[in-house]
């Protein structure tokens, strides 16, 4: 079977298969392949191409089980084994992590859903986010499948951190280049007033790491802009109002529209998004219909990132290279 592999200008086919772009900078639609069954190895590149080069790719109509979402995630790389999982969570597949687990977090520590989630989010910037970026080695990339969704909301957005960092005006590009940040779990909430279990459990679960504010994609070579709002606490070596006013004008330009997609999702729903190269914004506008939002999600083991000087990421606390 010949391939015509996804090119910077459009679709790319194998056989009946095609990748149409949806956005101008990010997202694909692929069509006329059925993931449960075993992907031939120019299928898996087709795929692999174009999550490379859209960042995100959909799939809709799947008829996907957790043993063919593990199947299909495999072919891609090493699917990652939680070492804590919620109760939704399948027992008979550590790789599969469902997204409804959420709901018991904020019960955990005293809170309702809706509570938890506001003092995760109290700003808009600080919902964006890549998966564990606080992690020495982040998620490769996630493949995220629905099972069930609300009649309407729930919708998630990406952002193409390589596009945002290319649309930088060539000072700030050579400026940013040499930065390092820290990243660490959960900077982005606010604490309760008064007594607050969550933020003590952060304080007894800490993860960071120092990455580049700039990493070199290993699989493209494109530069990316490592900015998200959930993890990342400080520029190295910055002052903390210099580090704050960068990083709000970072992140603002990393999810300007123009980078961005959104997508609706459908029961059989399956997104593949590269986690080294986008953020993305989780829904906040679906709690309050009364339906639930059943989610499934496998990650695939990551790398230490590089920035543009060639130096890795650094540890910093509670995490360590393939380690979960």
């Amino acid at each position: 079977m010949t391939t015509d592999r996804a090119t910077a200008g459009g679709t790319g086919h194998v056989g009946g298969v095609e990748v149409r772009p949806v956005a101008g900078h990010i997202g694909a639609e692929i069509t006329g392949v059925d993931l449960a069954r075993p992907l031939d190895d120019a299928m898996t590149a087709l795929i692999r191409d174009a999550v490379l080069r859209w960042k995100v790719v959909f799939f809709r109509g799947q008829r996907l089980d957790h043993a063919g979402h593990l199947a299909f995630a495999r072919r891609f790389g090493r699917p990652v084994v939680l070492g804590r999982r919620g109760g939704a969570s399948p027992a008979d597949f550590p790789e599969v992590e469902t997204t409804a687990d959420r709901l018991e977090l904020g019960g955990r520590f005293g809170m309702e859903h809706e509570e938890w989630l506001r003092r995760r989010r109290h700003t808009l910037l600080r919902g964006w986010h890549c998966d564990h970026g606080a992690r020495i080695d982040p998620p490769a990339a996630t493949v995220l499948r629905a099972e069930t969704v609300p009649p309407y909301g729930g919708d998630t957005t990406w952002a193409n951190l390589a596009a945002a960092y290319a649309g930088l005006s060539a000072p700030v590009r050579a400026f940013v280049d040499g930065l390092r940040a820290e990243h660490r779990l959960g900077v982005g909430y606010q604490p309760r007033p008064g007594d607050d279990d969550y933020v003590r459990h952060l304080l007894d679960h800490q993860v960071a790491s120092v990455h580049p504010l700039v990493r070199v994609h290993p699989e493209t070579g494109e530069r990316v802009l490592s900015v998200n709002g959930y993890y990342l606490e400080q520029i190295v070596d910055l002052s903390r109002p210099e580090s704050a006013a960068l990083l709000e004008m970072l992140l603002e330009q990393a999810v300007r529209p123009e980078y961005t997609v959104r997508f609706r999702w459908e029961p059989g729903s399956v997104a593949f998004w590269d986690n080294r190269a986008t953020i993305h914004l989780a829904p906040g506008d679906h709690t309050h219909v009364g339906a639930p939002r059943i989610m499934h999600r496998v990650m695939l083991q990551g790398d230490v990132p590089v920035g543009v000087d060639g130096r890795p990421s650094e540890p910093v606390t509670g995490t360590a290279v393939g380690e979960w």
